[in-house]
């Protein structure tokens, strides 16, 4: 299985579906590393991981009249979060949860606290790192412009691992840069998605560090959808909500093909 993976749309098309955090594959060679039984690591997954948003992502597409590109994570974040700071920059580091985990969602150890991150980097934070930011760029060759919108969820009561958990948790959770968003990508996510909020409980959104604060060409978006909304908590199957969540991510991707250059910041 490669680790990540690009899945082509529209050659016109300058959005990039951007899923890292969907999966539960971890290779043999990483599992021996972590040092939860089989147990507590399957329940470890089910807090942690962002179910079903590869299939949510996968409908959008299928549904968008433009369809997007897509960029999938085929592994666990509990190998690497590639969207993580790789060094000190990262302020997760305080709970154990830079680009290489030490501490699970319940602040209890995932790997030894001397365990080398390194190894892990090289192998799998930096090839999936170039390999978006090829994907990016290419966007920026053929279209001019390249929208990434991350597809995310999130648990609808607070995990003790989250720094800002106090805070509203709505339906759909937007996070937002200030370089790279523009009120034009704003507004179409609004009028998709309906019941929105703000930077809370997460915020932010993904940039590749190449573009991130330097190009306005790249506009970006963090999508984060409380998973009550569309399955059963914690790890459970996807429910009702799924579909008609799937239809608002492609009536936003359909909305971003029209919006041209007005979705530059």
């Amino acid at each position: 299985m490669p680790s990540f993976e690009l899945l082509p749309g529209a050659a016109q098309s300058p959005v990039i579906l951007h899923v890292p955090h969907s999966a539960r594959e971890i290779p043999a060679e990483v599992r021996a590393g972590i040092v939860l039984d089989d147990t507590a690591l399957e329940r470890e997954l089910d807090h942690i991981v962002d179910a079903h948003t590869a299939e949510l992502a996968e409908e959008a597409a299928r549904l968008a009249g433009v369809a997007p590109w897509r960029f999938v994570n085929r592994l666990s974040r509990l190998v690497v979060d590639p969207e993580r700071f790789p060094d000190e920059r990262e302020e997760m580091l305080a709970v154990g949860m830079g680009a290489v985990y030490t501490k699970t969602t319940h602040r209890e150890d995932l790997r030894p606290g001397d365990a080398d991150p390194g190894p892990l980097i090289a192998h799998y934070f930096r090839p999936y790192a170039r390999a978006m930011t090829e994907a990016v760029a290419r966007r920026l060759e053929v279209t001019g412009r390249a929208v990434v919108i991350d597809v995310h969820s999130y648990p609808s009561a607070p995990l003790p691992y989250e720094l800002h958990g106090q805070g509203p948790r709505p339906p759909v959770c937007l996070g937002t840069d200030s370089f790279h968003t523009p009120p034009g990508l704003l507004a179409a996510a609004r009028e998709a998605f309906g019941e929105v909020g703000l930077d809370s409980p997460f915020s932010g959104t993904y940039v590749p560090l190449d573009f991130h604060g330097r190009d306005p060409r790249v506009s970006a978006l963090m999508v984060e959808i409380r998973r009550d909304t569309y399955m059963t908590e914690p790890g459970g199957p996807a429910g009702p909500g799924f579909h008609r969540l799937a239809r608002a991510l492609a009536a936003l991707v359909d909305a971003l093909a029209r919006l041209g250059t007005e979705g530059s910041p």
